[in-house]
């Protein structure tokens, strides 16, 4: 008799070798230099995550950076600024390029340092001495100088809340020279010396006289800035009257509280702008911020509730109609009841990666309504949608299943199982599947998910597959070629790049010649 193992089958022979092991235990295909470091870019919050901690992914970042030119490391540091509307890791990377590359960091520090929030990550990354200097040096320095001589009077008053640092610690250490009685004025009044009142500028007098009087309309500062005073229904009226899109998604509870919703007109002028197209895009915000802002809204009216639901659909407007038959793979395993931007004492998020996989499956659905979506675990999860419930609701449904081991080739099994055919095959994971390992030969070649593809392409030879990963590590389970996409994020990015890899305007490289293409 013939050796089975040697004669059986060719799929798993003819497909690529895993070279690596992820960080459940599982064979897995490791990314190139430049892919995992976008792949830490696009999702890592230097948080501790369900299989890596912070110190971790800090060093992992650092390394890669080491192996990488600066001037790919100055896009991915736009790429996940200005697309994955990233904090940290944009600011990192900004503070790698200090010692790499200073000319890099010069092109790039006001597209990816864009806020005084954003100065203040820069600085204190620079100072904390992870990127092997502790002082801010000549070019940082200059070019943070500019930085504040760029922007007015109101944006650095305005900027000056959070701390370690403050924005006028940073004052302090760049010594600034101010132009102007006004921000001689100002910069004194930030650092606790002598300030001529009348030179200040006029929402700093305003701010000032406000908080003595509590008389007169509501200072234009952020929330921030007026928490802390006791302010009654009329003053919340008046902050939520002024208040920008991100302030209102974040403050729908606390207008509730304080009767705001009460006042005639204010639901409808709070309604109104949470679904505005142009607030939305302008505020850059995350699809699963919506939807955690519909979760958490219950004290809201209906109509505040019905506008979320709108903004959603606005803010996936991205989600591609993609021709032909679609499934989508939703990770629903224990590892996916994580935090999404991982943990960090006393600010860990209450979004799960689960609930990002929900809505990004639940928002191709809805633009896809003959997909089919088979969510997975350890085996395929049964689970009913009606394509034409809202976003919302399919989302709800698919992140309250699931909980066991990963095994992410169970979905396409499922389908080679049943003999089906399709064009897309769309997995949202953190792509750490180890039930499927294999033992023996097949652990030494191929994941279980390539062999299962391969089976579903002999019946489907035009398939593609994307495989979009929340989470920070390094490798997959099915490795970029001309039918697959690995991308990583959870902005709305992600959808941008489906739709054109699924109507093949994507070049080979995939993602990393996006990152790649970016003009500096």
């Amino acid at each position: 008799m013939a050796n089975k193992n040697l004669f059986s089958s060719t799929i798993g022979k003819l497909l690529p070798k895993t070279n690596t092991v992820n960080e459940a235990g599982g064979v897995a295909y490791e990314f190139s230099p430049k892919h995992q470091l976008a792949q830490y870019a696009a999702t890592g919050c230097l948080n501790g995550t369900y299989y890596a901690s912070a110190d971790m992914q800090l060093t992992t970042v650092l390394e890669l950076c080491k192996e990488i030119d600066p001037q790919f490391i100055a896009k991915t540091a736009v790429y996940c600024r200005e697309r994955g509307f990233m904090k940290d890791m944009p600011a990192l990377l900004v503070a790698v390029l200090s010692v790499v590359g200073p000319e890099q960091m010069k092109a790039v520090f006001t597209r990816v340092v864009d806020n005084p929030k954003m100065l203040r990550n820069f600085v204190q990354i620079m100072r904390s001495g992870v990127v092997g200097r502790k002082s801010l040096g000549t070019a940082p320095k200059r070019l943070i100088l500019e930085w504040l001589a760029a922007r007015s009077d109101e944006q650095l008053f305005k900027g000056n809340i959070g701390q370690d640092p403050s924005l006028a610690d940073i004052v302090k250490m760049v010594h600034p020279k101010p132009k102007g009685k006004a921000r001689t004025a100002l910069y004194g009044y930030l650092l606790g010396r002598k300030y001529d009142m009348a030179e200040l500028p006029e929402l700093v007098q305003h701010y000032e006289a406000y908080k003595l009087s509590k008389s007169g309309p509501v200072p234009k500062v952020p929330f921030q800035m007026l928490t802390s005073l006791d302010l009654g229904r009329d003053e919340w009226t008046d902050i939520a009257r002024n208040a920008g899109w991100q302030m209102t998604r974040m403050n729908l509870n606390t207008f509730a509280r304080h009767g705001v919703y009460d006042v005639e007109g204010m639901t409808d002028l709070i309604a109104s702008r949470l679904s505005d197209e142009k607030a939305i895009q302008k505020a850059r915000v995350f699809p699963y911020q919506l939807m955690m802002a519909f979760k958490a809204a219950s004290g809201a009216p209906s109509k505040i509730q019905a506008a979320l639901q709108d903004a959603m659909e606005i803010a996936t407007h991205n989600v591609p109609e993609v021709p032909g038959k679609v499934y989508i793979f939703p990770d629903v395993s224990g590892s996916m009841w994580s935090p999404v931007t991982g943990y960090r004492k006393g600010s860990t998020t209450k979004v799960r990666c689960i609930d990002v996989a929900a809505l990004v499956s639940a928002t191709v659905l809805r633009r896809n309504p003959h997909a089919t979506v088979i969510p997975f675990e350890q085996d395929v999860v049964p689970v009913t949608l009606n394509p034409r419930d809202s976003i919302m609701t399919n989302a709800e449904k698919l992140s309250s299943i699931g909980g066991g081991g990963t095994n992410m080739s169970a979905s396409l099994a499922a389908l080679n199982k049943q003999k089906a055919k399709g064009d897309l095959v769309v997995y949202v994971s953190d792509n750490e599947s180890w039930i499927d390992t294999g033992t023996g030969w097949r652990a030494s070649r191929s994941t279980e998910t390539m062999r299962q593809w391969e089976i579903f392409k002999k019946k489907s030879p035009k398939a593609k597959m994307v495989c979009i990963d929340l989470q920070p590590y390094g490798n997959t389970q099915a490795p970029d070629r001309q039918d697959i996409l690995n991308v990583g994020g959870f902005s709305d990015q992600v959808f941008q790049l489906l739709g054109a890899f699924a109507t093949g305007d994507m070049s080979p490289g995939h993602w990393v010649d996006v990152i790649d293409a970016i003009e500096l």
